[in-house]
């Protein structure tokens, strides 16, 4: 049985069906290449502000609320989302209520209306997110993380934007992104559910058929320029610690991305992940400690990251790089590598289960311009990882040039830090 469809449209559209006959949802998602990584400096946070102001009114639906009621009314879970390379709209419905939902997220991404006094109202809101992520110090340690690692371009700068950028966005701004990004070719749609193909295809080429099908605009090649280790300190006076330690790597389409994804399981992949144990169970210094590989379309990293005792601080950031060094001179047990595989190949399985989930899976390989694998596929690939691999790519990435920390809490003095900062 043929698992998914992907089809180009006349205009240059793409868009994935994958049916799940009997299911009781149904997912619409429509993605576009337009985030942080397309602005210039004068417009950084510009793609998120605009994913917000399509939920502020369309032509045929002029106010955030007619959109929001509409949406409600058929019991519909939604959103919207914006990366580094993408912004995402979606709707989970009833599968009955496909059609309402596909009508209501083309009007949204198609046809929004950008009012002026909305896009006023809105710098507030945008404001109030950007507070608030500077008071959680677990979401803000990573923006500081990418922020060292890259610098002044775009994959260094923060998503949301800044506030004297968001306070000075124009409707005349909003415009001109969405003329050199939201075209047909940059955009995938993604639907998951029981429907009928042909009544969909139909309806989708009609829905859709206002999007440009002009040029599309590109980004700027991230640059990769690093010697030896970086720091960098945020002070804040805090209960905790947090931190984000962590390699250069290298992008998404490199085929020691599964490799990287088993190793990552090992050391930071769940309660039993070598990481946890030593960081939360024998120190007993962090509630949270996890790991996780960031891969783009130009670069990636890999990094750890946890909310620790002040006090810990040396101890913690000792057994996060001797755990990760130790990769890199022992072979991998044959018994804890099967454990990692079935791990991650459980945790995509059961992350599969529904259809936003699944549009998710597929929509992310379709915006990357990548070859579109099905879980089938994956597993497969993670399951031929051998412990050789996994000491090869270990080698590859934890070097000495290639590890940056950056941390949140009540430390000033980066010298006692600094000459820590090294794999022995």
């Amino acid at each position: 049985m043929k698992l998914f469809s992907r089809t180009i449209l006349d205009n240059g559209l793409r868009v994935i069906t994958v049916p799940q006959k009997g299911s009781l949802s149904a997912t619409i998602l429509v993605l576009v290449e337009a985030g942080s990584k397309y602005e210039t400096k004068k417009i950084n946070g510009l793609s998120h502000f605009l994913e917000h102001m399509c939920f502020k009114g369309t032509t045929n639906r002029p106010t955030a609320l007619d959109i929001t009621t509409e949406l409600d009314s058929i019991g519909a879970q939604y959103n919207a989302f914006t990366g580094q390379e993408y912004t995402g709209y979606y709707a989970k419905v009833r599968s009955e209520k496909l059609t309402k939902a596909v009508d209501i997220i083309a009007d949204l991404y198609s046809n929004p209306v950008l009012n002026e006094e909305e896009i006023e109202k809105e710098k507030g809101v945008v404001i109030e997110e950007l507070n608030m992520y500077e008071d959680l110090p677990p979401r803000k340690a990573p923006e500081l993380f990418e922020e060292l690692l890259y610098g002044d371009q775009p994959a260094g700068w923060p998503i949301v934007g800044l506030k004297e950028v968001i306070s000075n966005l124009t409707k005349k701004d909003l415009l001109k992104y969405r003329q050199e990004h939201y075209v047909a070719k940059a955009t995938a749609i993604i639907v998951v559910g029981a429907f009928d193909q042909k009544k969909l295809m139909k309806q989708l080429k009609e829905a859709f058929a206002n999007i440009p099908s002009t040029k599309k605009f590109g980004k700027v090649k991230t640059k990769e320029s690093q010697k030896a280790p970086q720091l960098s300190i945020q002070y804040k006076k805090s209960d905790q610690t947090h931190l984000v330690i962590g390699c250069r790597a290298f992008p998404e389409n490199d085929k020691r991305r599964f490799a990287l994804r088993v190793m990552n399981d090992i050391l930071g992949g769940g309660m039993s992940s070598r990481l946890f144990q030593r960081v939360r169970e024998q120190l007993g210094a962090a509630y949270y400690v996890r790991s996780g590989a960031s891969l783009y379309t130009d670069h990636g990293y890999w990094a750890a990251g946890a909310g620790i005792d002040h006090k810990k601080i040396d101890a913690v950031l000792q057994a996060i790089l001797e755990e990760a060094q130790r990769l890199t001179k022992e072979p991998v047990p044959k018994n804890e590598l099967q454990r990692a595989k079935d791990h991650l190949s459980g945790g995509m399985v059961l992350g599969l289960e529904s259809s936003d989930d699944l549009a998710i899976f597929y929509g992310m390989q379709e915006i990357a311009n990548k070859p579109i694998m099905t879980p089938q596929q994956i597993l497969k690939e993670i399951n031929s990882v051998d412990a050789k691999e996994i000491m090869k790519v270990a080698k590859d990435i934890f070097l000495n040039r290639n590890l940056n920390l950056a941390l949140i809490g009540p430390f000033r003095d980066k010298s006692k830090l600094n000459k820590n900062l090294r794999f022995n």
